[in-house]
This record gives C-alpha cells, sequence and structure tokens, in this order.
C-alpha cells in the first residue's frame, strides 16, 4: 500500500517528500503503553503571566536575568506595557521564545494548543504573537474581527514549508475517502484543505475521535509515527520534520546518561524514533512541562528547543537542567525591540484570505472540540 520511492518521484518531482503507511501492531510492540506515559488525557495546561499592575519588569525577571541585563531591559518593558494598554493588546508568547520576552511581557504563555484556545477566547483588540507566522495565522483565523501582529514576517517554519495545498489534493486522489489530520504547523491555506487540526498535545485523541480505521497524517512524519504507537488507528505519513528536532539522536542522549548517572530525559515527539526510544518521557511541550513539576527530578534532559529549558528552569530551581541546545532560527527572529516596534507601530499585521479562513477555521474548530 505504500507507494515506491520512484512512484512518488514521479508524482511529486518538486521534492522527494513521500507518505508512508505506519502499521501499528508491531510498533505498539516496540513502544509500550507502559513506558510512554500519554499526557494528552490530561487538561492541557494555559498559563497566564502577571500584568504590569501586578509585577513590575524587575520583579518579573529577577533572578531569571542578570541584574544588568534587567536594568537595560526595563525601560524597553515599561514601553511595551503602556503600549499594550494604549491598544488593548495582548502578546501571546510560546515556550520557545527567550526568558525576556517570556517572562518579561507575555500575558499567555503555552505551547500551540494553548495558544490557539487562548487566541479564540481573548478580549483584546490586537493580538501580538510572539512565535512564528503559522501561530499568528491560526490566531487571525479564529479572531477574523481582531488584528493579529507578528514582530518579524521572516519568522517562518521547516515543518510548515514541507507541505503545500497541492499535495493534499494529490494524497486525496490517491487515498480517497481518507481523512487528513494536520499538523498545526501548517500554513491557513493547508489548514483549509484538511478535515482536522492537531497539536501534539492532543493529536492521537484527534486521531482517535475520526471514528476511522486509518488517516492521512500530515507534515511532521516523526510525530505521525510516535501516534501511530499510542492508537489502533492506521497512520499515513508525510515526510516533513522540524529543523530543530530532527537534529537530536539516541547516541548522544547515550553519553548524557553515561556521564550524568540517574539523569532523566524528556523528549518532544517531533524527535526521531531512536530518541524517543532514549526517552524516560514523550510528550508536548506542556506535558513536558507538567510532568517536570509533578515528578521534580533531580537532574533532566529537556530534549527540544532549549529556550524551553531556560523558561522552566526558573520556576523549578531545584531541578539541574542540561541542554543539548537546538535553537530555532526562526523563533529567534522575534526580539523585544521587534515586539515594541510592531505594537508602536501597528506593523507587520497576519492577513488570511477570507475564503481560506474559513475552510481553515473549520479544521481548527473540530481541533478545539476534541476534548483531551
Amino acid at each position: 500500500m505504500c507507494l515506491s520511492r520512484e512512484e512518488w518521484g514521479r508524482v511529486y518531482r518538486r521534492r522527494p517528500t513521500l507518505p508512508h503507511i505506519i502499521r501499528t501492531p508491531g510498533a505498539r510492540a516496540k513502544y509500550s503503553s507502559d513506558r510512554y506515559y500519554c499526557p494528552f488525557r490530561d487538561i492541557q495546561e494555559l498559563v497566564v503571566a502577571p500584568t504590569s499592575t501586578q509585577a513590575g519588569p524587575a520583579a518579573r525577571l529577577e533572578g531569571i536575568l542578570p541584574d544588568v541585563e534587567i536594568a537595560i531591559l526595563e525601560p524597553l518593558i515599561e514601553e511595551i506595557e503602556q503600549l499594550k494598554g494604549e491598544r488593548n493588546a495582548v502578546i501571546l508568547a510560546h515556550n520557545y521564545m527567550t526568558p525576556d520576552i517570556y517572562h518579561g511581557v507575555a500575558d499567555i504563555k503555552g505551547d500551540s494548543l494553548a495558544l490557539a484556545r487562548l487566541a479564540s477566547d481573548t478580549p483584546a483588540d490586537v493580538i501580538v504573537m510572539a512565535g512564528v507566522h503559522f501561530m499568528a495565522e491560526t490566531a487571525k483565523i479564529v479572531n477574523p474581527q481582531k488584528t493579529v501582529l507578528i514582530p518579524d514576517l521572516e519568522a517562518g517554519c521547516s515543518l510548515a514549508e514541507s507541505i503545500t495545498p497541492q499535495d493534499i489534493r494529490l494524497l486525496r486522489e490517491r487515498y480517497p475517502g481518507v481523512p487528513v489530520v494536520t499538523y498545526v504547523n501548517t500554513s491557513a491555506e493547508v489548514k483549509a484543505e484538511s478535515d482536522i487540526c492537531c497539536t501534539s498535545g492532543n493529536a492521537v485523541q484527534v486521531v482517535e475521535s475520526l471514528g476511522v480505521d486509518r488517516v492521512m497524517f500530515l507534515p511532521d512524519q516523526y510525530l505521525g509515527r510516535w501516534v501511530a504507537t499510542q492508537t489502533e488507528v492506521e497512520i499515513i505519513v508525510w515526510e516533513g520534520s522540524c529543523m530543530v528536532h530532527e537534529r537530536f539522536t539516541g547516541a548522544e542522549l547515550r553519553v548524557y546518561r553515561d556521564t550524568h548517572p540517574g539523569i532523566q530525559i524528556i523528549a518532544h515527539p517531533e524527535c526521531p524514533p531512536d530518541v524517543l526510544e532514549e526517552a524516560d518521557f514523550v510528550g508536548s511541550t506542556a506535558g513536558m512541562i507538567r510532568w517536570l513539576k509533578t515528578e521534580r527530578p533531580r537532574a533532566v534532559v529537556m530534549v527540544t528547543e532549549c529556550s524551553m529549558s531556560d523558561n522552566v528552569a526558573a520556576e523549578l530551581p531545584e531541578t539541574e537542567f542540561t541542554q543539548p541546545c537546538n535553537l530555532c532560527p526562526h523563533m529567534k527572529r522575534i526580539t523585544m525591540a521587534g515586539i515594541r516596534d510592531a505594537l508602536r507601530d501597528m506593523r507587520f499585521e497576519v492577513l488570511v484570505d477570507p475564503e481560506v479562513a474559513v475552510r481553515a477555521r473549520l479544521a481548527v474548530e473540530r481541533m478545539l472540540e476534541v476534548k483531551i
């Protein structure tokens, strides 16, 4: 049932991306539910940061950044807070933001699912997305009447760029009647071609909510393969991947275990299978945070974008964090000055074609209706 590389090469001349079918019975024997705790049964945690009236910049960043850096940032943070009030704006920050943004100016913090949920509920007139472009598009899709800004238009995503609407249309021709589950790390146009979206925090529930025997899971091959180990549903995956998570290897994690006896390893499911084999826990960014707060390990390696370790470490000073540091160059395009400029000049507004938005909104809303 899986096409050969040559067959797909004739269909997809633009890239060597191939779909694969993952058959779950053998995989389930390899990745037992006892080894991998499934975080998707828990309610997703939404983090609301203190406002400027509750804590000043120095108080919010104390113990996180050096005092001299806080002193330099304080005027900029105060300017951002003033602009937020004038614009009736809210800043949504992904877990991969740098600590100055995450702890200093963010109003809502979380993973992609949390931000999507909060974006649909905020009473603010203006949303500034401290994240990458697909996140800003998702905020606009669920809030068509609001102004959504992104501080840098070049903050893209390698995973989102791995698939196009045309790819999905061709896949539907190859697999007629098979639902398309699309990771939220995709463009609005791709979402519009999909039946339902998902994040790493609800992917298993989304797949199983469809009540079918097989689905197409796009575009992250590693998340799709991991989902296949958690469900009896047959998964057809696309060969996209995250440029940050695909660089981790199981071999480097074994070195950490050898050199740091007793260390715990937690990994994001966008990582390759050999990495997940070495992990003590696999979960979304929100799932990893919950696990850390519950288990309180003495020492841990977080196998994901390394700014997240910096942000979580501030809340868990008793845990020693070792960072196999892979930075996302797209996330790091978002800066404090860029946030200030976006609010001051109301620049880099994210717009989605209304017809595309209507169809994409259906896929996102179906995702948000799935119970986790």
